[in-house]
């Protein structure tokens, strides 16, 4: 018997061997973001970092909603880049979604990521109050 609960709201499909999000108690873990379309399979704005963060964290939204929370209750994300250009205009972006306070956050510089037009993933962790 499964000890998480699944959070899945596009279904990856039963050939995945992952989870969009798994909650254990109130911890939430979601799996690396990309900004692949789940509609279309595309990866949404191909050579442009900024537009697949908003596309990233627009994903994150429906995520941590489908939970029962919000960005207020992450606490830690992690960034993968496969690239610095413009990298720090994603700050913008994460001040969009993130009004009440900042998580505590990492960024690595990858080499490359599983979907070649991905140039960001990514994770995060989020404390939900009981159901």
């Amino acid at each position: 018997m499964r000890k998480f609960e699944v959070i899945d709201p596009w279904s990856l499909g039963e050939g995945c061997t992952f989870s969009t999000a798994v909650r254990r108690g109130p911890f939430l873990f979601i799996s690396g973001v990309i900004a692949r379309d789940p509609q279309t399979g595309e990866v949404a704005g191909k050579g442009d970092i900024v537009a697949q963060t908003d596309f990233i964290f627009r994903k994150i939204k429906k995520i941590l909603e489908a939970a029962g929370g919000s960005f207020d209750d992450v606490v830690k994300t992690t960034d993968y880049v496969t690239t610095l250009e413009r990298y720090r205009e994603t700050a913008a972006v994460r001040r969009k979604y993130f009004k009440n306070g900042f998580p505590a956050a990492t960024g690595v510089v990858v080499k490359a990521l599983v979907s070649p037009d991905a140039l960001i993933e990514i994770d995060a962790i989020a404390i939900l109050e009981k159901k």
